[in-house]
């Protein structure tokens, strides 16, 4: 099923094209497999979309011949009413019409709240894409906490949003975190599986908990060494659910919260935040299903404490 992408400079809306590849299917049943969301066929129809056949418009229930050229424009997104438009700073790892892939700081939101409302990740985005002239609005698909810093994955359309969210339920997202903890880790390698939940005594907090969502952590020693007598360990985590703060959750559940981490247990002797940095991306392109690899180095704060 090959496809293609295109943007042309008069008409921004996002563009996909497909070839038929079998005689009498209808184009509906052709949209489903190419993964095109109900969702998405509704916004085409009545948001200013548009389907055509061998550049000639038509409905769903047209029935394709092979070889047929299938061409979807998507409307253009207008900005999400949560955003604001600010210009900063972004560490863009790698870019194209599909993806954008950033090194988040720590200290700043991936999205704006109640409590830091400006100089979020997606705020600088939006005013990046204004800049661009790209006619969408932020989708994250790879979210951090505020204070966790590292690889973090934006989709730049809702489709893309949507096939990567099928790319992520299917285990084609992978994720990989370092880490600093107290104590000493006994086991060179653990899973963690335990639920995670919200905390009924707060609106932040979460616990392990038996109603919780089914969570998974693997845990792999990198080294353990102390700090003026204080046992701690350095660690890579990969997370097979994407549960909020689950790292987080689950180090301080078997016992070992994350340096910095004052929310779950840690101290903030040596570091104003949590120790955690997202090292490692991998996905599949979800266009052209290319594997992607990226990486990170730790920032110079946690850098600071493995070289004490």
């Amino acid at each position: 099923m090959s496809h293609s992408l295109q943007m042309s400079n008069s008409d921004t809306r996002f563009t996909l094209q497909f070839q038929a590849k079998k005689d009498g299917q209808l184009l509906r049943e052709a949209l489903a497999q190419w993964q095109i969301s109900k969702r998405a066929l509704t916004a085409i129809k009545f948001d200013g979309g548009l389907l055509s056949v061998n550049g000639i418009e038509q409905n769903v229930r047209y029935p394709l011949h092979m070889g047929d050229q299938v061409e979807i424009k998507f409307p253009p997104e207008e900005k999400s009413d949560g955003l604001t438009i600010e210009y900063g700073a972004l560490s863009i790892i790698y870019e194209d019409e599909a993806l954008l892939v950033l090194d988040k700081p720590a200290h700043q939101s991936t999205i704006p709240s109640r409590e830091h409302p400006s100089k979020s990740v997606a705020n600088f985005v939006c005013g990046y894409f204004e800049q661009q002239r790209i006619a969408s609005t932020v989708h994250v698909v790879t979210r951090l906490d505020r204070d966790t810093s590292g690889l973090l994955c934006i989709a730049k359309h809702a489709h893309i949003h949507h096939l990567m969210g099928l790319a992520q339920r299917s285990g084609n997202v992978s994720r990989e975190y370092e880490a600093i903890v107290h104590g000493h880790l006994i086991e060179d390698r653990q899973s963690i599986i335990a639920p995670i939940g919200r905390k009924e005594s707060s609106i932040i907090e979460r616990e392990v908990r038996e109603d919780g969502q089914f969570a998974h952590t693997d845990v792999t020693v990198l080294q353990r060494f102390a700090v003026q007598g204080e046992p701690m360990t350095h660690i890579r985590l990969k997370l097979h659910t994407g549960r909020t703060h689950q790292i987080r959750v689950h180090m301080a559940y078997v016992g070992h919260p994350l340096i910095g981490d004052e929310l779950y247990g840690g101290s903030r002797n040596l570091i104003d935040r949590q120790a955690l940095h997202c090292v490692s991306l991998s996905l599949q392109h979800p266009l052209t299903n290319e594997k992607y690899s990226f990486t990170s180095m730790l920032k110079d704060d946690m850098q600071q404490i493995l070289n004490i």
